[in-house]
C-alpha cells in the first residue's frame, strides 16, 4: 500500500509548529516515557467520544505537523501512517455513544482515556493534556492551553484520534444515509438537523443530549443522563 503524499505545506500553516518544550522538560526530570492525549467528538450528537495518546521520538522529528484542527481532511488522511510509523507507541480509545449517554460527558472521556493508555502497553511515567482539565489522572501530569498547537505529543494525538473517529463515522455514513454523518462525522449542522427530524434518532444518536428535546419525530425519548443501558437499541 503506498503512502499518500503530504501535500505542500500551506501559507497559513507557515507558523511556529509544535515543539518539544515540555517534552524535553519532563525528560530532564526522568520520565522517560511521556505521553501527550488529544480528545475528539464531546461535541457531536453522534458516535463515540475518542481519546488519542501518543509517545513521540526523542531523535526524530516529522515535517508538516499541526493541530489537527488547523488541518484539511486531506492533509490529515495524509499524514496519519507516516504518524502511525514515526511515533514510539500510540493508540486511541473509545467511549461508545451509548456509554456518553450513561456516564456523562466527564466520565467517559476519563474512560477513553483509560482505554487509550491500555493501549499503549507501556508504562506511562507522565502526561501532557490539551486544556485545563485533567482526564487521565496521573501522578505527573502537564495541562497545556492550545497544547494540540504547541506541544509535539499533543498534535500528533490529535491528528490519530480525529483521523481515527472520522473513518468510524465515514462507515457509520454507509449503515445511517441520510445523515451526512461522512461529512458531518456526527456533529451539528443544518443537514444533521433536518435528517434528526425527518428520520429520528439513529441507535449511534446520543440519546441523553439536548437536541432529543426539539424533535417532532415520536419514535425515541430523550434518554435522561445516567439512564439505564436496556433503553438503548440493542444493536447499538
Amino acid at each position: 500500500m503506498t503512502t499518500a503524499a503530504v501535500p505542500k505545506l500551506r501559507k497559513a500553516l507557515k507558523v511556529t509548529p509544535p515543539g518539544l518544550s515540555v517534552e524535553r522538560e519532563l525528560w530532564a526530570s526522568g520520565h522517560e516515557v511521556v505521553v501527550g492525549f488529544d480528545e475528539v467528538g464531546r461535541g457531536s450528537w453522534a458516535g463515540p467520544l475518542t481519546v488519542g495518546a501518543v509517545v513521540v521520538p526523542k531523535d526524530r522529528r516529522l515535517y508538516k505537523l499541526r493541530d489537527s484542527k488547523a488541518l484539511t481532511e486531506q492533509e490529515r488522511e495524509a499524514l496519519f501512517d507516516r504518524i502511525a510509523s514515526w511515533c514510539t507507541a500510540w493508540s486511541v480509545g473509545h467511549a461508545s455513544h451509548a456509554e456518553c449517554d450513561r456516564f456523562g460527558m466527564s466520565e467517559a472521556q476519563r474512560l477513553a482515556a483509560r482505554r487509550a493508555i491500555t493501549g499503549l502497553d507501556i508504562k506511562v511515567d507522565a502526561v501532557i493534556l490539551d486544556g485545563k482539565w485533567d482526564f487521565v489522572g496521573h501522578a505527573v501530569t502537564r495541562k497545556l492551553v492550545r497544547g494540540d498547537a504547541k506541544c509535539l505529543s499533543i498534535a500528533a494525538a490529535s491528528i490519530l484520534a480525529k483521523v481515527t473517529r472520522d473513518r468510524l463515522m465515514r462507515t457509520a455514513a454507509d449503515t445511517y444515509p441520510g445523515y451526512n454523518f461522512e461529512h458531518n462525522k456526527g456533529y451539528p449542522c443544518p443537514k444533521h438537523r433536518t435528517a434528526l427530524h425527518g428520520y429520528g434518532p439513529t441507535s449511534i444518536h446520543r440519546r441523553s443530549w439536548v437536541f432529543m428535546d426539539s424533535l417532532a419525530w415520536m419514535g425515541a425519548n430523550r434518554l435522561p443522563p445516567g439512564g439505564q443501558m436496556q433503553l438503548f437499541d440493542q444493536n447499538g
